[in-house]
């Protein structure tokens, strides 16, 4: 990174949020989200960069005359989890760049 003419303090602080965005960024890889559909038919675990991590199908879900219902409680759970997984991001991601006031940003 070029620093010439870079304000100290200003160099000191770009320093210190990309180390709290690595750090951010590691907690939510290691982050998971859960989320269910059909009152807890369907529960999916997922990880902050997202991977589906497990998948877990109550019993009475398993309909074979109605398989198109466990598909859509699969779709919509994973759905769920992905969301979560974006306000999570959003939430810790934002809180680190919340402070930073840079010339031409605001």
């Amino acid at each position: 990174m070029a620093t010439r003419g870079m304000n100290p303090e200003m160099f000191r602080r770009l320093q210190q949020m990309q180390d709290q965005i690595s750090k951010a960024q590691q907690e939510i890889e290691e982050s998971t989200v859960e989320a269910s559909a059909g009152g807890g038919a369907v529960t999916v675990v997922v990880s902050g960069q997202p991977r589906v991590r497990s998948v877990k199908i109550a019993s009475e879900a398993v309909d074979p005359e109605d398989v198109e219902m466990l598909e859509d409680l699969i779709v919509a759970a994973i759905n769920e989890a992905l969301e979560k997984v974006g306000v999570m991001q959003a939430e810790r991601l934002g809180s680190v760049a919340g402070g930073l006031e840079l010339p031409g940003l605001t």
